[in-house]
């Protein structure tokens, strides 16, 4: 099984849906904590359904909110720029929340799905941390990031 990830921050309209596209993903999975914000741009949560139905081979479009970060741990990240504590507070988070026991692992298998966020790459997105979680507790993952 694949597991993708995209950030919308550093692309256009164009290569973002032409990405998704290109790779089959058919449900987009977005765990982004504020995902109607105004900086979204194209990426806004109200936008993107028609967007991805429009211009990616009826991709769906889904809100899992329990993937995200908390308000706390993101504000305390944009202060102190400290990864390494943003990663523990984020696993820590994901352990309390029981991730990925509390998600459908058959919905990602159903579904060529892809995990989007905000960041450019993902280095230091928790998209990544969430996606190799899923792939350590899941096993036969392989993770691409778009």
């Amino acid at each position: 099984m694949k597991l993708y990830t995209i950030g919308f921050t550093q692309k256009n309209a164009e290569s973002f849906f032409e990405s998704i596209a290109k790779q089959g993903i058919q449900r987009l999975v977005d765990i982004r904590l504020n995902p109607g914000g105004q900086l979204s741009g194209f990426a806004k949560q109200s936008d993107l359904p028609y967007f991805l139905s429009k211009l990616s081979n009826g991709c769906i479009y889904e809100y899992l909110p329990i993937l995200a970060p908390t308000k706390e741990i993101l504000k305390d990240y944009r202060a102190n720029k400290n990864w390494q504590q943003y990663e523990i507070r984020f696993e820590a988070l994901m352990d309390e929340r029981k991730i990925p026991s509390v998600i459908s692992q058959s919905d990602f298998l159903e579904y060529s799905s892809c995990l989007l966020c905000s960041e450019a790459t993902p280095e230091q997105c928790h998209r990544r941390l969430v996606a190799e979680r899923m792939a350590k507790y899941w096993g036969n993952v392989k993770i691409v990031h778009l």
